[in-house]
């Protein structure tokens, strides 16, 4: 290579390098030039907050009002009636250190923030898409409760809320900081009033001082401001025991207990005990979720001062006609108690949260806390699966027949229909009218169980699911409540648009600013034209399916639900206006209701009645369902449990016409044998509990068995 090559190839290189170092610079230069932003950025911020030491805690005290959507008044909260602020030395040790362990474990040893919760905050918000929650210590709390008069969660608020904490725990000792948070965080509503302060909580929720808490009560007690309505014990006492021993699991993990005592008081029973510290108010339960949800949205601190006028979406006209229809049914001592809630699908108000009994015999909120077993009516979410994965129901089939399979992944599922007769060959409408659990557990399994709890969700089931097949017949693990099924149905309603449900249309504040909160949020999350293939199959079952008693004369679709053993049963339909589930059974245990008014209570019994009831008042015009603009497409579906199109039996082909259509036996259907299956009419299916499995069935639903089991199976 001549000299003039190599010194052409030499620069030529050195000019590359200089390229790839200025390149490297300017990134460099960049990300430091960044960080330096975002630091000054956060000083800036930081800086603007008030000096605390000259700060007085913001008044507590006034009158707020309640008013229905109507105009009129429901009540008044009283702010600051139950609260009473006590000494350092009359809170017990153990319920400091149980306050430490669950909401704040390294208080001790930071400055006011913690930068490693607040990373785990914001790692957590990152995943979520939820902004700004979580990673606040107790000295923030505090800071938030008392000091800063904005309810806006921002970042600007949470730069400041840091550096005045930071500010707080140069003035004040971790004791004084401590006792001021026991003294002014919220535990929970009941009776219509917020216990704030630990002294209140321990009177509302023990009838004792805070004084003489014993171990186990100062545990229950220190798991409820995190999230006071989840946890309440009166109304979610599942839900409070299992939250107060973890509690106590955290005070052994960081050696504030000895091991020893933590098992011990967590075999102890909540020993919960109410007092009379209660309002009469019109609407009671639904007041309370109002109060719950004002205190969620804007903080114990700003509701505390009162001052609100609140106006919500409940009519009390429907309030009366639910109330008015279950008492219509259920009239006698000892019968069963109802819930009913009502949904408007293209806003997500909550037009009515009624139920049976009164708020004196009964503070849990059937309506929206009660979870239990939906039965045949979770089968909704497993139809809509296989329409949303192109399947088309008309031309589906499958054979109804007992069951014995042994799902990979799951395990062993039995599944049989209670009266020991099948109906055959049947495509997924005639499997719908007649609510075969065969053929839905079958069906399950073939498009997913994990695929229907993603479309529950979608729809707008919020308890959690666990994707297993016994779901999609109404096994669910923590069942499910009435407002979660009206609004999932609702979805269907407004063609595929979840709306997100509101009980709160505005809140006035002191100052006259006015907190719109009746703007719809809403979103897309299957087409119209697959809601409406959803909605023609459950239209047809309220006109001759499981759902007759439920038809008012008006375009109406609904699925009947009732589960194992007849603890629960219930009726969720809805028109192109309204929808609205219907839930029958016994609050306080699984009882049988086997013989109510000399019947058994089923899906399409009394809770379709109620429901015929309700809508025949309810209901506004007599519309039909709209046309989709998106009608669905569907292909050929070859599951691996269905008939159609595959080899079954002996080696006979379907060769049977159309899908079977209407008949009483699922349509006509040659080269089947026959010893497959029985002839109809078809009995009320029944889930026999499986053979076995890792772990044990669903809460609160049945017996026994292994993933694919789970209880509350699928009836009519």
């Amino acid at each position: 290579m001549s000299y003039r090559k190599r010194h052409q190839r030499r620069h030529a290189g050195n000019g590359r390098g200089r390229i790839v170092l200025v390149v490297v610079a300017v990134i460099v230069s960049t990300v430091v030039i960044g960080a330096l932003s975002a630091v000054g950025y956060v000083i800036a911020i930081a800086n603007s907050a008030p000096d605390i030491s000259r700060l007085k805690p913001i008044d507590k005290g006034a009158t707020s009002v309640v008013y229905a959507a109507d105009g009129s008044r429901l009540g008044y909260v009283q702010a600051d009636t139950i609260r009473t602020p006590i000494r350092w030395d009359d809170m017990p040790i153990d319920l400091r250190s149980a306050t430490v362990a669950i909401e704040d474990h390294r208080f001790y040893h930071h400055g006011g923030f913690d930068l490693s919760g607040i990373a785990r905050a914001a790692f957590k918000d990152v995943t979520t898409g939820k902004p700004l929650q979580g990673g606040s210590t107790i000295t923030q709390q505090l800071v938030r409760n008392l000091y800063i008069k904005d309810p806006k969660r921002d970042l600007k608020r949470k730069i400041r809320e840091a550096k005045m904490a930071d500010d707080l725990e140069n003035l004040r000792t971790k004791s004084w900081i401590l006792r001021e948070y026991l003294n002014n965080v919220p535990y929970g509503t009941v009776d219509g009033r917020t216990a704030v302060g630990i002294e209140a909580a321990a009177r509302v929720f023990f009838y004792k001082r805070a004084k003489d808490l014993t171990l186990d009560e100062s545990a229950l007690l220190a798991g409820l401001p995190q999230a006071p309505s989840q946890f309440n014990p009166f109304r979610e006492p599942n839900a409070a025991l299992q939250r107060r021993n973890e509690v106590l699991e955290a005070m052994a993990r960081y050696h504030l207990i000895s091991p020893a005592r933590a098992a011990a008081a967590s075999e102890k029973p909540l020993g919960i005990r109410r007092t009379n510290l209660y309002t009469k108010k019109r609407e009671p339960y639904f007041f309370d979720y109002v109060q719950d949800q004002l205190i969620q949205r804007y903080g114990v601190n700003v509701f505390r001062a009162g001052g609100l006028r609140v106006y919500t979406t409940v009519d009390p006209k429907l309030q009366d006609a639910g109330r008015r229809a279950i008492a219509g049914q259920l009239n006698q001592p000892g019968d069963p108690s109802s819930a009913i809630v009502s949904i408007d699908p293209h806003t997500g108000y909550i037009r009515a949260m009624a139920s049976s009994g009164t708020y004196n015999d009964r503070r849990f909120n059937l309506a929206a806390q009660g979870h239990r077993q939906p039965g045949s009516a979770f089968k909704t979410m497993v139809l809509t699966t296989a329409i949303r994965q192109g399947v088309d129901p008309s031309s589906t089939v499958y054979v109804s027949k007992p069951l014995a399979l042994n799902v990979p992944g799951y395990g062993p599922w039995r599944v049989k229909t209670y009266a020991g007769t099948y109906g055959g060959a049947m495509n997924l409408v005639s499997a719908t009218l007649k609510s075969d659990n065969t053929v839905y557990a079958q069906l399950d399994i073939d498009v997913g169980p994990k695929e229907v709890a993603k479309t529950a969700r979608l729809l707008g089931i919020r308890t959690k699911l666990d994707g297993i097949p016994s779901e999609g017949l109404g096994g669910l693990r923590l069942g499910v409540s009435p407002l979660e099924m009206a609004s999932a149905y609702a979805t269907l309603a407004a063609g595929g648009m979840y709306s997100e449900p509101r009980a709160i249309r505005r809140v006035r504040f002191p100052d006259g600013k006015v907190d719109d909160l009746g703007k719809p949020k809403r979103k897309r999350v299957i087409t119209d034209g697959e809601a409406y293939e959803v909605t023609k199959i459950l239209e047809m079952n309220v006109q001759r399916g499981t759902g007759t008693h439920a038809n008012f004369g008006c375009p109406a679709a609904g699925k009947t639900g009732t589960t194992d053993n007849y603890n629960d049963a219930w009726f969720v339909g809805y028109t192109p206006s309204m929808a609205t589930s219907v839930w029958v059974g016994y609050p306080n245990a699984l009882v049988e209701m086997r013989s109510v008014h000399g019947i058994t209570v089923a899906g399409g019994t009394f809770p379709a009645q109620i429901w015929h009831d309700y809508m025949t008042t309810a209901h506004v015009g007599c519309a039909q369902f709209p046309k989709p603009t998106q009608p669905a497409k569907f292909s050929a579906f070859y599951g691996k449990y269905s008939a159609t199109g595959r080899r079954l039996g002996r080696g006979y082909n379907y060769t049977g016409p159309g899908a079977g259509g209407n008949s009483a036996g699922g349509g006509n259907y040659r080269g089947y044998d026959p010893r497959l299956y029985a002839a109809p009419p078809q009995g009320p299916p029944h889930v026999s509990p499986p053979t076995g499995g890792a772990n044990g069935g669903g809460k609160g639903g049945g017996k026994g068995g292994g993933h694919g089991g789970g209880g509350g199976g699928g009836h009519p």
